[in-house]
């Protein structure tokens, strides 16, 4: 695979920390640590179920790996606003 398609690859459940970055791209600092960790899991669903190159199924979701979504989203924000 060329260097270039870096960006294009598959993502699933457990590619915590891409999904995180995949989501403060998206939202950048609207949401700050304090929100992150209030977002209701069904919403965060929704969001990384629409996140391009997500190939995870819906079904394989489970609340800890939204927990570990939230925790890296937290992290890249604080990396992204201090």
């Amino acid at each position: 695979m060329p260097f270039h398609d870096i960006d294009n690859l598959p993502i699933q459940w457990n590619d915590h920390e891409d999904i995180a970055m995949a989501l403060y791209e998206r939202f950048g600092a609207e949401f700050d640590e304090s929100k992150i960790y209030r977002i209701r899991f069904t919403d965060l669903h929704k969001w990384v179920m629409e996140i391009p190159h997500f190939e995870g199924k819906g079904e394989d979701s489970n609340e800890a790996h939204l927990e570990q979504i939230q925790a890296k989203w937290v992290y890249e924000w604080r990396a992204n606003n201090k």
